[in-house]
């Protein structure tokens, strides 16, 4: 099994706090789809023999494709690529598109799942984001697409923002959890170096986040997702069973993966790769015929350490017998050790041959799984 992403670079505005790989500009459009669909062709040998079960369009903001755009990347997918009847094939989508006559659109396509991009929905929000939709869009868009056929909808949302205190937190939830959806991806607010959201920050024009305010939003973000039917399975994630991202998901087990598009990440078990984030640099090499990129081979150390990152992230946490099966005895006790004061303090539980973060352990598993590369 693998999975295919693709990263459509292109925004109608730009959000403050993101850092991903994007251009507000649509000038360039067609040169890069039609450079994406290269880079489909020119690695066909390499995804040859994987079903493909998830196809995943991320960015930027892919629900600005239109149909043809859409379904040319389906025709090549398609034609090239063993592709399970059953894949989950998810579109991210900013409110402001999902209208409804483009709803009836994305069902005449092989798209069975929305990742929304709601945030928030308070308005003052919004426009501190620079977000381009609006609270009613938000819940209008989600509405519809349950109306339209859809089943499978996640939306996000950021806990930890400027000014968002506990109560309207609380309410941003309840409202998210009131409507027709499967799947919710909760953030906290991360700033990033680059961003509009740094600079507002370091002019005084914003005040910083409180991180204890933000850490009691996550933890009753916990109890109230479980509570209504929505336990987390990863850090960020929290679904209805049944309802987990696949594609994800496939991250989180080290399941092969192929992207496609500028700044898009690869993995095939053992070799990272990552294309140039660069529209007018990829398309170049993409015409001339060659793939601007960059590769990491994993040493052992490396693989240990992809494998506690990503085990410690999800509920089911980390197989210790699976590290004493892979790196040995030694490894393994080095591992039981730099865990047992973690233990003792009650952030990761040790229980039946795993490790996994606690409720107090989540707030701080970057600390904690940093500790743990033993090797």
């Amino acid at each position: 099994m693998a999975g295919i992403y693709l990263h459509i670079p292109f925004c109608k505005q730009a959000c403050h706090y993101c850092d991903f790989h994007f251009t507000t500009s649509q000038r360039g459009k067609p040169e890069l789809l039609d450079a994406m669909l290269r880079e489909i062709e020119m690695r066909k040998e390499e995804m040859s023999g994987q079903v493909i079960d998830t196809i995943y369009f991320g960015g930027g903001t892919p629900s600005l494709l239109t149909h043809t755009e859409l379904m040319r990347f389906f025709d090549a997918i398609y034609s090239r690529f063993e592709v399970n009847p059953a894949a989950e094939i998810t579109l991210e989508a900013n409110p402001d598109d999902l209208s409804k006559e483009q709803l009836k659109m994305f069902r005449n396509t092989p798209v069975n799942r929305f990742s929304i991009g709601i945030q928030s929905f308070r308005e003052q929000d919004l426009k501190a984001m620079n977000r381009a939709h609006t609270s009613a869009q938000a819940e209008r868009c989600t509405l519809d697409a349950a109306d339209a056929g859809f089943e499978n909808l996640s939306v996000d949302l950021i806990f930890g923002l400027p000014d968002l205190s506990m109560e309207a937190w609380m309410e941003n939830v309840k409202m998210a959890l009131a409507l027709p959806i499967t799947h919710v991806s909760c953030y906290g607010l991360t700033i990033e170096p680059k961003t509009a959201l740094a600079w507002q920050i370091n002019k005084g024009m914003v005040k910083i986040p409180d991180d204890e305010l933000a850490a009691e939003q996550y933890q009753w973000l916990l109890d109230m997702a479980e509570d209504s039917g929505f336990p987390w399975y990863e850090i960020s994630n929290f679904a209805q069973p049944g309802f987990e991202s696949k594609h994800n998901t496939s991250y989180w087990k080290g399941i092969p993966y192929f992207g496609i598009g500028p700044s898009a990440h690869s993995f095939n078990g053992t070799i990272r790769s990552w294309n140039v984030s660069s529209n007018a640099v990829y398309v170049k090499e993409m015409q001339e015929g060659r793939r601007a990129a960059e590769t990491e081979s994993l040493d052992e150390s490396g693989r240990f350490h992809e494998l506690v990152l990503t085990s410690l992230r999800v509920r089911n946490g980390l197989s210790v017998t699976d590290i004493r099966n892979l790196y040995g005895n030694e490894v393994y006790r080095s591992l039981l050790e730099a865990a047992q004061g973690y233990i003792e303090q009650d952030w990761l539980i040790h229980h039946d041959g795993r490790l996994k973060l606690s409720r107090q352990g989540l707030l701080f598993a970057d600390k904690i799984t940093s500790d743990l590369f033993v090797i």
